[in-house]
């Protein structure tokens, strides 16, 4: 991209978030990508595109970072049962009901084989609460729903990615699945990518005692966003796990003292400004790049692939909620917790750059599943988005009665 395509991407973001100042429930990111979908037909913007390595390499480490030490200690201790079990346990179960519900229904239309099922169901499994937790945390009584499914978000992005490098390698060399070896490799990358992230949280924690400037700090703060990253993904384990831990053990230690108020105060004022500005660019390239891959012979597949998304995570998030005693109690004995957690797993970043990943290897045969893949995500991010305050406030009041 040249800067002046940049700079009229920013424009339009920084209008759009103008707009948004004046209204409480404005879905954002849907906004931007249709304004990208717009964009790509006109010819200033033929050149501009958005690849994986775009996608891993600049927006991720600090979106996942600021997140993540963003995310207040407390609200992750307590709800770090639930968040853990629906980004590990529920994210496989996910998978596997997904897969083989996509199996199934591509007989309907394309037969799919039984790897390119769960493939391209793990490309569809992580999600994206940027336009959801700030409706859910204005909603009453729901602010627990949404520390859950910004933690859940968090790791699950690594957890997501560690499921699709594995099944993308079954696809890409014809290997059969093996349940322990599955397993292994998903353990060995998620452990490689947490303990690196654990030592840059250390390292980050040690340099904090020293005396400096806080303006260094900020720089500390994106080494270590991007460093953890860049080094695990050197080492091939989970670059995705790596920042979202150094970034937790950050909300860890800025929660321990009350001295470091004023130091969060000043990364947030940096971040702050840096987020806003890599979402407006991100959710505008998105639409961009993805309009060359709408097909309108797939629509009808695609519609089914995103029903079949939001039946699997409400049979996985109500039956792991709703058989745990103490998650039952906490979250009542009625379907407002499970259909609020179902809708608010939006499909975005993590799968845009999961999607341009299988794009990046040209195997045979990918093509429509990449089709597919962007025409279902777009479905999630406009209609889950746009839905989810009518749903939170119906289900609400609902409730209230």
């Amino acid at each position: 991209m040249i800067a002046q395509q940049i700079i009229t991407l920013l424009l339009i973001g920084y209008l759009i978030y103008l707009i948004d100042s004046k209204r409480n429930y404005f879905p954002v990111p849907v906004i931007l990508v249709l304004i990208g979908i717009g964009l790509s037909y006109i010819a200033f913007f033929d050149s501009v595109f958005i690849s994986k390595d775009m996608i891993f390499e600049v927006f991720l480490p600090a979106l996942l970072f600021t997140s993540a030490y963003q995310f207040k200690y407390k609200d992750l201790k307590d709800n770090i049962g639930i968040i853990t079990i629906l980004s590990t346990i529920g994210l496989v179960l996910t998978a596997i009901l997904m897969g083989y519900g996509t199996f199934w229904i591509s007989e309907l239309f394309t037969p799919l084989s039984l790897t390119a099922s769960f493939l391209l169901a793990s490309i569809l499994i992580p999600t994206d609460p940027v336009s959801v937790t700030a409706i859910l945390k204005r909603s009453k009584g729901e602010k627990r729903i949404a520390y859950v499914v910004e933690g859940e978000s968090m790791v699950n992005d690594g957890t997501s990615v560690v499921i699709f490098t594995i099944f993308l390698s079954m696809f890409a060399t014809g290997e059969q699945f093996s349940t322990l070896s599955f397993l292994t490799e998903f353990l060995i990358v998620s452990a490689g990518g947490i303990g690196i992230g654990f030592i840059f949280g250390l390292l980050l924690k040690k340099l904090m005692i020293v005396s400096f400037k806080k303006h260094e700090l900020v720089m500390l703060t994106i080494v270590i966003a991007y460093g953890a990253f860049y080094l695990a993904d050197a080492l091939e384990v989970s670059g995705v796990l790596a920042t979202v831990t150094a970034g937790m053990m950050l909300s860890h230690e800025l929660g321990m003292k009350e001295d470091y108020e004023s130091v969060q105060r000043h990364l947030n004022g940096f971040w702050d400004i840096v987020i806003p500005i890599l979402l407006a660019l991100l959710f505008l390239l998105i639409g961009i790049e993805a309009t060359s891959y709408l097909s309108v012979s797939l629509w009808t597949f695609a519609v089914l692939l995103f029903l079949l998304s939001l039946l699997t995570r409400f049979i996985v998030v109500g039956g792991l909620v709703y058989t745990v005693p103490v998650w039952r109690r906490e979250f009542k004995d009625d379907l407002t917790a499970t259909s609020l957690l179902t809708w608010s797993g939006i499909k975005g970043t993590m799968s845009i750059a999961l999607v341009l990943w299988l794009e990046a290897e040209n195997i045979n045969g990918s093509s429509e599943m990449i089709s597919l893949a962007f025409a279902v995500i777009l479905l999630s991010l406009i209609l889950q988005s746009i839905g989810v305050y009518p749903l939170t406030t119906y289900l609400t009041n609902k409730h209230d009665e």
